[in-house]
């Protein structure tokens, strides 16, 4: 793909990106291109800037045919150019973390030393308390964030998507020796479509809205 490709038209992009199935196994997509998608991609929100994301990319034919059996026989896991499993590192909670981002920060000039102590302490007294549950809520939501991003990012240069929940994490952790620390978000196939994705409806925007905290329950 050209590097064009990243001025497309963003209410196109999020217009045409569709669940795709089904992938033109000939098409290759380039280390370097995959490192931009996922730069792209990071630029997406977390919580307390912790940036927790991890990802595990899969490019090789021979480890991408491991992954059909774990993902219960889906064959865009072989077709896609690249299947990317979206991580969530559970040791990103610490102010050493938060610290050796926001010196980023320091060093280019967007916050001072002071802002980084008074950053670094309010994390590390949130997260010292909070629970193993509330962390990884915050994984699921930190993951979704990164993993539409990436999607949305796909779909500028011309390629198509799938998130997939169905497989099984247990044998893929187990298969790919995955750390204790890192926790299964979602798969995601990346490539070129064989065809047109199936169109999809959703609700109209009325049936989801509810004004200034009034619940309609005719919305339902």
């Amino acid at each position: 793909m050209e590097k064009e490709n990243r001025s497309a038209n963003f209410y196109d992009v999020i217009r045409e990106r569709r669940s795709a199935r089904s992938y033109d196994p000939s098409i290759k997509i380039t280390e370097e291109e995959i490192k931009e998608l996922l730069e792209e991609a990071m630029l997406a929100p977390s919580r307390t800037n912790l940036n927790p994301w991890r990802f595990m990319v899969f490019t090789n034919p021979a480890e991408k045919a491991k992954l059909l059996p774990i993902a219960f026989g889906q064959q865009q896991v072989v077709d896609a150019s690249a299947v990317i499993v979206v991580l969530g590192d559970m040791e990103a909670y610490t102010a050493a973390n938060d610290d050796h981002i926001n010196q980023r920060a320091v060093d280019a000039g967007f916050m001072t030393n002071e802002i980084k102590d008074i950053l670094s302490n309010s994390v590390k007294g949130y997260y010292e308390s909070a629970s193993e549950q509330s962390k990884k809520e915050s994984q699921m939501l930190d993951g979704g964030l990164v993993a539409m991003q990436l999607m949305l990012a796909a779909k500028a240069r011309g390629y198509d998507t799938v998130p997939m929940l169905g497989y099984s994490v247990e044998q893929f952790r187990k298969e790919f020796n995955v750390p204790e620390n890192l926790v299964n978000i979602l798969m995601i196939a990346v490539g070129k479509a064989n065809g047109p994705a199936y169109p999809t409806v959703r609700r109209g925007v009325d049936e989801v809205i509810y004004w200034n905290g009034t619940w309609i329950t005719a919305n339902n």
